[in-house]
């Protein structure tokens, strides 16, 4: 993970409107709940950053709770996935998955050519029912972004050295530079320190 530095929520809400309209007309929109997630990310923690996001840190990201967009099966528990859980998971039960869940794999199936947009995040979980069992150790945990992140990941799109830009809300010391410097091991996303 690279830290870029602070930002501010006009900033946040503006690129996340630009790239996901509230009222954009597709099945199962939750672009008005993933808003909704930002406000009150912002209202618990008051500070975003810039980052950017190697394939290990994508896929150490906590999902919370997701039951597959009105599905018949529940895709993350309430005690959550990472995105490289849930990846695997989707592999290993591809059909199941399909027949359970079309929208929600649907969506995923739509996303894994599609050109990479930013990611929404926290560094705990939001005070909101869908995270209220997650573990609460700071690290990297979704905002918005599900679908894409488990697309890109299904199809193996970020390549060593490539990186996605992400917006996360909380504060960063826990991620930042230990005294052991730049190249300490980063336990919370599994990859190298910024």
């Amino acid at each position: 993970m690279h830290i870029i530095g602070p930002t501010t929520f006009d900033e946040v809400r503006a690129r996340f409107h630009r790239d996901h309209p509230v009222g954009r007309a597709h099945e199962v929109n939750t672009n008005e709940d993933a808003d909704s997630a930002l406000r009150l990310a912002d209202a618990t923690f008051g500070t975003w950053s810039t980052i950017r996001l190697s394939r290990a840190d994508v896929r150490s990201v906590l999902l919370p709770w997701h039951l597959g967009c009105g599905g018949g099966r529940e895709l993350v528990p309430r005690t959550g996935l990472t995105v490289g859980q849930a990846a695997d998971l989707l592999r290993a039960h591809e059909a199941e998955f399909t027949a359970a869940n079309p929208v929600c794999t649907g969506k995923i199936a739509l996303f894994r050519g599609s050109a990479f947009s930013s990611i929404y995040l926290t560094t705990r979980p939001i005070p909101h029912d869908h995270y209220a069992d997650l573990p609460t150790d700071d690290g990297l945990v979704h905002l918005d972004g599900l679908h894409r992140l488990l697309a890109w990941e299904l199809a193996e799109r970020l390549s060593p050295g490539e990186e996605l830009t992400a917006y996360i809300a909380g504060d960063l010391t826990p991620l930042a530079p230990a005294a052991g410097g730049a190249d300490a091991p980063n336990a919370t996303t599994g990859g190298l320190r910024p």
